[in-house]
């Protein structure tokens, strides 16, 4: 086996191809976007390059033929008194310890000679909506820009001494199950509260809204020991990116007397669609993604981010969003499934929420921490 840092264009290319080597064949896999996983390690694109760094390396077999993949990557500003934290993510391997120990050495070693300390993983050199934790359940319907992955990579992790560090679970709910009456009542004290106010987003008043997502996330993600403070341009640009999939009526925000104060984004499940794509987003692919998005191959959102600040937490303001975002959608027959997106397993009042929605579980992902 030979493996080689990725230094060219040519040998980008290589890594971003070696996920259709690995699930040839696999029916359940749908194969993300080539141009979601460039901006990632593009330093134009990606803000994280500004205070750190990022490596791939690509794993061929004798004959040349590429059998494995895995980044390295780190940010100094998530550096803290306790340890300096790296991550690896896009890790791909065929079933075999050996390939496997080969890629975790290499990217752990060049962690540990940068002055990183703890490694998680897998997860994304940038936002947790995407690209983040290993699959251990719920192998079916995989959403936009969640990792999946064969079931033995847990086992590779494992056996490499990582630990479980943290779990997210996923769930779905159907409007056959959602309890609309239940749920007006448990939110007729904050709808009916003329402090607060419900309003969705408009896609022509996207500076204001972008500046009231900024101040919703910086106070309600400020505790989280890896937190990054969002900024005005990563959001505009990230709402522009997400504009042929948004849906205006499917994300709300809540206020307290004008003030922003939470927060619920969904949008429409793509990857139903980018299922018939093979990763490319070429003219032809376009053609293909209009069609399947306004003729009905769409029946579901997923919620991306649900946030509301610490000091209105447990005040009826999330139950507020989702009878809104469910009162909203009704105009939208055809949408018939909410996947709510993961929800770590540190926030239990998230979890005895979607309980109470009558979500159920669909799939779980776990990330992973190793002491360098």
């Amino acid at each position: 086996m030979k493996i080689q840092e990725v230094n060219t264009p040519a040998l980008f290319k290589e890594f971003i191809n070696v996920h259709r080597i690995i699930y040839k064949g696999n029916k359940d896999w749908i194969c993300p976007l080539d141009k979601d996983i460039k901006k990632v390690f593009d330093a134009n694109e990606n803000i994280h390059f500004k205070t750190g760094k990022a490596k791939q390396w690509i794993l061929n077999n004798e004959q040349g033929q590429a059998i494995g993949r895995i980044a390295a990557f780190y940010d100094t500003t998530q550096f803290k008194d306790k340890g300096h934290i790296g991550g690896l993510g896009f890790y791909e391997c065929i079933d075999d310890l050996n390939a496997s120990k080969l890629l975790f050495n290499t990217a752990t070693n060049w962690l540990k000679s940068e002055g990183i300390n703890v490694v998680n993983g897998p997860i994304n050199y940038g936002e947790k909506n995407a690209f983040w934790g290993l699959m251990v359940a719920g192998y079916k319907n995989p959403s936009y820009k969640e990792n999946f992955n064969w079931e033995y990579y847990e086992n590779h992790f494992l056996d490499f001494g990582f630990k479980q560090h943290t779990e997210q679970t996923t769930s779905e709910i159907t409007y056959a199950n959602f309890d609309m009456e239940r749920f007006k009542k448990l939110s007729a004290r904050v709808m009916q509260n003329p402090d607060y106010s419900f309003e969705h987003f408009k896609m022509n008043e996207l500076e204001r809204f972008g500046l009231d997502f900024v101040e919703i996330y910086n106070k309600a993600w400020a505790h989280r020991e890896d937190f990054v403070p969002m900024t005005k341009e990563r959001i505009m640009s990230e709402m522009l990116e997400l504009k042929p999939i948004i849906l205006e009526k499917a994300i709300w925000f809540a206020y307290a007397k004008g003030k922003p104060i939470g927060f619920y984004v969904s949008v429409i499940d793509v990857n139903q669609i980018f299922k018939e794509l093979n990763g490319k987003m070429n003219w032809l692919a376009m053609l293909k993604f209009l069609y399947y998005k306004n003729f009905g191959k769409v029946n579901r959102i997923r919620g991306e981010v649900f946030g509301v600040i610490p000091e209105y937490q447990e005040k009826g303001i999330e139950t507020g969003m989702i009878i809104s975002l469910y009162e909203a959608l009704l105009v939208y027959p055809k949408i018939n499934t909410s996947e709510l997106g993961w929800i770590g397993d540190f926030n239990p009042k998230m979890h005895g929420l979607f309980e109470k929605l009558g979500a159920k579980t669909t799939k779980v992902h776990r990330t992973y921490r190793l002491e360098l």
